[in-house]
This record gives C-alpha cells, sequence and structure tokens, in this order.
C-alpha cells in the first residue's frame, strides 16, 4: 500500500509540476521585458514547485551554510544529483547565472526565459573553443557581480557515483579571479534521476566555506572535489544511503 500511495503522490507532483510550470511561463511573459523580471519568475516559480513538493509527496528542501555565501561575484559549484537543486539553488542565490547546454536555448518559451536571463550557454559542437568562449561569457558575468552557478561534472550523478569532475572549472576559477562556493548535496537520495520518483525526508543542500581566488588550478581542483564529495557522502549517510545501500541505489537509477 505503501508503494501505491507514494506513486500516487509522485504522479500527482508531476502533474502539478508540469501545470504550473506552463501556466506560469505563459501567464509570465511580460517578465522578459527585463532580466530582472525573468530572474523574479524564476525564484517565485521555484518556490511554488518546492512548496507542492512540500505538500504534496512530503518532501522539503534544507539549507545548510547559508553563511558562507561571501558578497558581489562568485563561483558557485554545486554536486549535481537530480533536477531538484536546479530549482532550489535560485531561492536563495540572488542575481543568479546558470551555465547550462546551448541545446537548452532551442526550447520554445522555455528558452526564452534562459536567454532573456542572460545564462552563459555551452555549445559542445565547437569543442575546445567552447570553453574559450564560455569563460569569456563568464567573466561578463562576473563583471556585473552574479551568482555563476556551474556543475563541475556537467551532468547529474546517481548518489554514490564515482566523481567525474571536468577541469573546465579550473580554468574558469582561474580566469575569473573571485571566490569559489562549494555545494554538497544528498537530493539524488529523494528526487530520482532518470524516473520521475520523489520520496518523502529532507534533503540538504549545504553551503561549504569558499575557496578564496589566487589558489593554483591544480590545488583548487582537487580541494573543490574533496570538499564537495566529503560532504556529499556524509549527507547521503545522514539520509540513511551508506555504503551498499548507495550503491543498491545507484544499480537501480542506471
Amino acid at each position: 500500500m505503501s508503494s501505491v500511495l507514494s506513486f500516487a503522490r509522485s504522479l500527482l507532483f508531476t502533474v502539478a509540476f508540469y501545470l504550473v510550470t506552463a501556466v506560469m511561463m505563459i501567464g509570465g511573459l511580460p517578465a522578459l521585458a527585463t532580466r530582472r523580471g525573468v530572474l523574479w519568475l524564476a525564484q517565485t516559480w521555484a518556490r511554488v514547485v518546492l512548496r507542492l513538493l512540500h505538500g504534496i509527496v512530503g518532501l522539503k528542501v534544507e539549507f545548510r551554510g547559508l553563511e558562507h555565501r561571501p558578497a558581489g561575484a562568485v563561483l558557485v559549484a554545486a554536486k549535481h544529483q537530480s533536477a531538484l537543486e536546479t530549482l532550489a539553488l535560485v531561492t536563495v542565490l540572488d542575481d543568479f547565472t546558470y551555465i547550462l547546454k546551448r541545446e537548452l536555448m532551442w526550447l520554445p518559451l522555455f528558452g526564452w526565459y534562459l536567454a532573456r536571463g542572460e545564462m552563459v550557454a555551452i555549445d559542445r559542437s565547437k569543442g575546445s573553443r567552447a570553453l574559450a568562449l564560455m569563460n569569456e561569457e563568464a567573466a561578463a558575468a562576473m563583471a556585473d557581480g552574479r551568482r555563476l552557478i556551474i556543475f563541475p561534472e556537467g551532468t547529474r550523478r546517481a548518489p554514490g557515483a564515482a566523481p567525474a569532475y571536468k577541469y573546465g572549472v579550473a580554468h574558469m576559477y582561474d580566469r575569473l579571479g573571485v571566490p569559489c562556493l562549494p555545494v554538497a548535496l544528498n537530493t539524488g537520495a529523494f528526487w530520482g534521476r532518470r524516473r520521475l520518483t520523489y520520496r518523502p525526508g529532507t534533503a540538504v543542500i549545504e553551503f561549504l566555506p569558499a575557496i578564496p581566488p589566487g589558489v593554483p588550478r591544480d590545488t583548487f581542483f582537487a580541494d573543490l572535489q574533496e570538499r564537495i564529495e566529503t560532504a556529499s557522502d556524509a549527507l547521503l549517510r545522514e539520509a540513511g544511503l551508506p555504503g551498499s545501500a548507495r550503491t543498491a541505489l545507484r544499480a537501480q537509477e542506471t
């Protein structure tokens, strides 16, 4: 019975999520007039979705380490396990800009919002040139004092999966000359990576102490991974996924 109830709640939330998203994207078209309007709409949408998630599924998000957020321009490097952190992070980071794949900009309506919000799009077809173009756009965002959000592994990883960080984050950190704010989380224990399944509980997103600018690239790259992975593993254990349980969940979602 509990599995049936869980499925019903997941299905109800999924329907509510897409309905709210469609209504807000259409009704929010006037927000396209300004970038600030788009950011406000995105934050409002994310807060509504998080309330629905808590009310329907019984899943809430807890933020820790908010005091570690530095003022001004910062590179936010987050673990990526599900779509939940993509939503949740914008509710606690003002003047945000995401680094995302270019294909998302082609989506009807949604892509318009991304473009007007001045997100940094990566054209992977350009190879090494893509990194240079991304760094140029990122530098422009930093000049405006924004919170630039990047997922260093490039894609969602199952809870407990071996880390797969891309060195591009180190190049970007070195080029931008701003603090880097590592973010650990355990969202993948509650929000399915590839399936529309959601588990009740408390997902934690934790901001770790910022890494100051000026650290050598190789040292920074190793330190960033160590901080995020150590803290994320601790949060997974807190969510009840130690050792073999994490391995089992990873096998289930692949």
